[in-house]
């Protein structure tokens, strides 16, 4: 990746990135509960997403100090509004971006716990992993879903994140250029795969919560949650790992529709075929079907590499526009 320089020689830039949707009662919270100096940060800014907000949300966030307010015009969406932040971020000369909930969940604390291992080197990206087990007011359906979700992501992405849905998380200007959201519910488990398969450095830090402010605007009940999840997660699963999502059903298949062809042939061959026919029917199409799956998953998978390339170039692109908004700066 081509180097990018920071906006000012060797001042580390932290922006704190908050999206927004009609948080005009907590807010203001969260954004006094933020560090105002970390050690080895020089700079430290807050930035809201208004992601189409129809209260005060941004009248009561400049008057608690929010120095950058990004605008949507109508609601789309907490993904698209983490990757409007990010771009402007990234636009802002940040060197190091937060994220967090605009409902003051995660302890603000805990920032410096998450930067660190970027200061440090061993990171790209640290997702605070919540205290899943003391939280208070989630249910016991929730906290097992948060765990099965996060095996699952685990096993996608081939990282070690104990709490995928975590939204409290830190990355490094490199990894937030490489990272792209396609997911328009979440994207919270996406990054995360996506970070495992481009090999982004990924690890994932203790930290604490607070009490809880209002009730979760992505949850408003455990069956809708299980669905939107359960699609997600297959999503992510075609996306990123289309050879076997088809493949392995696909081979399965096929070995069981061989079965009722080795029962004909050995009744065909002591002169029994007739009758078993049916058996034959069976197989054919079994065979087809498991075929046809793994034709799939191979056609899937060089529409995944060329999704790779076209990754690759929007990166570039965002690099080389972030690296001509830096010029345009100086110059002025």
């Amino acid at each position: 990746m081509v180097g990018i320089p920071a906006v000012q020689k060797n001042i580390m830039k932290l922006i704190i990135q908050i999206p927004c949707f009609n948080e005009e009662a907590t807010i203001g919270i969260t954004l006094d509960a933020l560090p105002r100096e970390i050690e080895g940060i020089d700079l430290i800014e807050y930035l809201i997403i208004d992601d189409g907000s129809t209260d005060k949300t941004v009248k009561v966030a400049r008057e608690h100090g929010v120095h950058k307010v990004v605008s949507v015009r109508r609601n789309r969406g907490l993904a698209k509004a983490f990757m409007c932040g990010l771009d402007a971020c990234i636009q802002h000369g940040a060197d190091i971006i937060v994220n967090t909930d605009a409902d003051n969940q995660y302890n603000a604390d805990d920032i410096e716990t998450l930067i660190k291992p970027i200061l440090r080197g061993e990171a790209e990206i640290v997702v605070g992993a919540r205290p899943i087990a003391n939280i208070k007011h989630w249910s016991l359906t929730k906290k097992l879903l948060q765990k099965i979700g996060s095996k699952v992501v685990r096993m996608a992405s081939g990282t070690q994140i104990a709490d995928a849905p975590s939204g409290f998380r830190a990355m490094s200007r490199e990894a937030a250029l490489r990272i792209n959201v396609f997911d328009s519910y979440t994207y919270t488990l996406e990054t995360i795969i996506q970070a495992g398969r481009k090999n982004i450095p990924i690890i994932s830090v203790p930290i604490r919560t607070n009490r809880d402010l209002r009730p979760s605007r992505l949850i408003h009940s455990i069956p809708g949650y299980i669905r939107r999840s359960l699609f997600t997660v297959t999503r992510i699963f075609m996306t990123y790992r289309p050879f076997r999502f088809f493949a392995i059903p696909g081979v399965i298949i096929f070995f069981i529709g061989t079965l009722p062809t080795v029962r004909f042939l050995y009744f065909f061959s002591i002169g029994e075929g007739r009758g078993h026919i049916q058996s034959l029917l069976f197989s054919a199409l079994m065979l087809g079907g498991g075929m046809a799956l793994v034709i799939t998953g191979l056609i899937a998978d060089l529409i995944g590499v060329n999704r790779q390339l076209l990754e690759d170039i929007r990166t570039r692109i965002r690099e080389l526009e972030y690296a001509q908004a830096l010029r345009d700066r100086k110059e002025k």
